[in-house]
């Protein structure tokens, strides 16, 4: 899958695969983050919050600006590539520039998040 059209849960799967997180898909597309004790799952995974996805853009310095147009669109850049991502949110726009810098721009996630 491209990396240009991540959303949702395949967005957040890529990026905890960024983050060298391993995670489950539940029946309903959700994702549970691993604990890695005995048997159980932690967190439900949502990089598309500012709690979970703001230190991700801080820590990779990435940088977010909208961009006017109909209907305006965010851009974000990461200073030590080339690489942009582009989305309806500050966040998506992150998330796929930090995938793409990451993983590149194609992205093979799982069948049930396609």
């Amino acid at each position: 899958m491209k990396t240009s059209e991540l959303t949702g849960a395949a967005l957040d799967w890529a990026v905890a695969k960024c983050e060298g997180k391993k995670v489950a898909v539940c029946k309903n597309r959700r994702l549970w983050e691993w604990r890695g004790h005995g048997e159980t799952w932690g967190d439900e995974v949502n990089y598309l919050t500012w709690n979970r996805g703001g230190p991700i853009i801080e820590r990779e310095r990435l940088s977010v600006v909208c961009q006017q147009g109909h209907p305006p669109f965010w851009s974000a850049g990461c200073p030590r590539a080339v690489y942009k991502g582009y989305g309806p949110t500050p966040l998506v726009a992150a998330m796929r520039c930090y995938v793409a810098s990451k993983l590149g721009d194609e992205v093979d996630v799982p069948e049930e998040l396609k």
